[in-house]
């Protein structure tokens, strides 16, 4: 903790920077042991990182339900930037004994049962994607749910301790993403024309309906409370 401890008495104007300048100082700092993790909802981060450090390491998982349209947009990223995404997959073996568990729509049957499967598709995955890294960098936004409103721009990792998170367009609001993505010309996912605003697996994400924040077409037949993969939350069970 002595790495980060001294980390953290460094973050002083970073923690409350400007994007640029946050994601400029997690590199400096990190490189070569930090990765970038995508959604592919857009390439806003991708875009500004690869300003600052053309060699960035972008990871994403792959679910095995993705939407065609996150893979399109994965395919454009990498034919923009000219840049190859590092992808993780659920182990077959897990995957396979949690069907046998719990059956192909299980997760819709209960909390547990749709944590398993995210365990399996995306944390697990994601844990081998940031395995030896010291620093991680996601497009976490203090607007996107309740669960995100205090959301810092960088702090220790409460789901994985000993490393550093870091969001660096956590007080941007959904506006200023849609002008940055428009001033720069960037691809982003065709869902978000059609009232997505949080993409995920295919049979977890629904297009919103009037006055629903962001998150709430995710898993929308459970209680807000629950509307987490378990990817940033500190001792997540299943």
């Amino acid at each position: 903790m002595e790495k980060n401890g001294s980390c953290a008495e460094s973050f002083g104007y970073f923690g409350n920077g400007d994007a640029e300048d946050v994601m400029r100082w997690a590199l400096d700092r990190f490189d070569p042991k930090i990765a970038l993790a995508c959604s592919f909802q857009h390439p806003l981060l991708v875009h500004m990182a690869l300003q600052i450090r053309p060699d960035v390491r972008v990871v994403a998982v792959d679910t095995g339900r993705l939407p065609e349209e996150t893979y399109q947009c994965a395919e454009d990223i990498e034919r923009r930037f000219k840049i190859r995404i590092e992808w993780f997959f659920p182990e077959t073996a897990k995957l396979e004994e949690l069907l046998k568990n719990t059956g192909q729509y299980g997760f819709k049957k209960s909390v547990e049962n749709r944590k398993q499967c995210c365990f399996v598709r995306k944390i697990d995955p994601m844990n081998r994607a940031l395995a030896g890294m010291d620093a991680w960098m996601t497009g976490h936004r203090r607007d996107q749910s309740s669960a995100r409103e205090g959301v810092e721009k960088i702090f220790e990792d409460p789901a994985r301790p000993g490393v550093i998170k870091i969001c660096p367009i956590a007080d941007w609001s959904e506006q200023r993403v849609r002008d940055y993505l428009k001033a720069h010309r960037l691809p982003y996912n065709s869902l978000m024309e059609k009232g997505f605003r949080s993409i995920g697996c295919e049979c977890c994400t629904r297009a919103l309906r009037d006055g629903e924040n962001s998150r709430d077409g995710r898993w929308w037949w459970e209680n807000p409370d629950n509307k987490e993969c378990g990817l940033h939350v500190p001792n997540w069970q299943i």
